[in-house]
């Protein structure tokens, strides 16, 4: 599909909430291709993906109502509050990152700006891109790893994958209340009480004073990861292999974007000059006939493994992003959000 399809994909019945809702039609900021179509990963059949930022309402900023994002899923269209947006950005959350890092031709909306907001996208890189695009990457290589373990490990073996993926789900909560000897959990595995199984998961929580949506957070971070296991012997093997060359590939990508951000201080979402090798992985050239991947898929990954080591001590990027002049910035759009409405 070209650039002219999709805008006129997008110009259909099925996307009139672009253009009639009051949060969305001429607040929209930015609007670009997501997912394989932005990575240029795309093959027959690929879902299309929109995602964009949108200006906050006046009574978001002056009054009480909040936005943070629009989301549809029919079309899987995804449209961040322009708040919300920064917030995500500095942090370097890759699916965040990827909207300003689009070609030219890959908007479908951009407006003055939007323009800006790509232009000034270094404002809002950092080296907080080495944990946040090797975490994006590390959670995909978990995911490939736990989906072929699942099959032919022992119960016991698996338990141990299961709790690395729970601890790591768990690493926002446990920085953000580091220090705080009041609260804490521990993950451990011990003799199993369900008789199906050799050892399992147990849990030891201590909480004083914990915010009850952060709580919540905790429990269905680890719930997630055990439901995900639970999901054995309910695989279509063709579907699961083409699920694990893509994960495969992502793993890669997000690597090759996160060593553009450390190198550079660039997003580039379409990865042209790295289709070849991205591509190859995701039609399964990497893959064995027993459903795991090959040794050269490996030393491929510990090839962007030392990249992104080497970029990361290498980097001029700041340890944080320059907030006076975040500030600066999110003041101006912001000021200009409630002039647009006002005319």
């Amino acid at each position: 599909m070209t650039i002219e399809d999709f805008k006129t994909l997008m110009n259909t019945s099925e996307y009139d909430f672009l253009r009639t809702n009051e949060r969305l039609g001429s607040r929209i900021m930015l609007l670009g291709l997501g997912g394989s179509y932005a990575y240029g990963t795309n093959k027959e059949g690929s879902d299309i993906d929109f995602r964009g930022v949108t200006l906050m309402a006046p009574s978001d900023l002056l009054g009480l109502t909040e936005f943070e994002q629009y989301v549809d899923s029919n079309t899987d269209t995804v449209i961040y509050g322009f708040n919300k947006y920064v917030k995500l950005l500095l942090e370097c959350n890759p699916n965040t990152c990827e909207i300003l890092g689009l070609d030219p031709d890959q908007y479908l909306i951009k407006s003055e700006i939007g323009q800006e907001l790509i232009e000034g996208s270094r404002l809002f890189l950092s080296k907080r891109a080495i944990k946040s695009f090797g975490g994006y990457a590390d959670a995909q290589l978990r995911r490939m790893q736990n989906a072929i373990a699942r099959d032919s490990m022992p119960q016991s073996e698996r338990e141990q994958h299961i709790m690395k993926s729970v601890l790591n789900s768990l690493e926002d909560i446990n920085r953000r209340y580091e220090g705080n000897a009041q609260n804490g959990i521990r993950i451990y595995i011990d003799a199993a009480e369900n008789p199906e199984f050799e050892t399992e998961l147990f849990v030891d929580a201590d909480y004083r004073h914990f915010p009850l949506r952060d709580y919540n957070n905790v429990y269905g971070a680890m719930l997630n990861v055990v439901r995900d296991y639970d999901k054995i012997g309910k695989r279509n093997q063709k579907k699961d292999a083409n699920h694990l060359n893509k994960h495969a590939m992502h793993l890669i990508r997000l690597f090759m974007m996160g060593i553009d951000i450390l190198e550079k201080g660039e997003i580039r979402t379409h990865r042209v000059e790295d289709l070849p090798v991205l591509m190859s992985i995701r039609r399964g050239d990497y893959m064995l006939a027993d459903g795991t991947f090959s040794k050269d898929f490996y030393e491929l990954l510990e090839e962007y493994e030392r990249k992104m080591d080497e970029a990361a001590a290498k980097t001029t990027l700041p340890d944080s992003p320059d907030m006076v002049a975040v500030e600066r910035f999110v003041e101006r759009v912001n000021r200009a959000a409630i002039e647009i409405a006002g005319e």
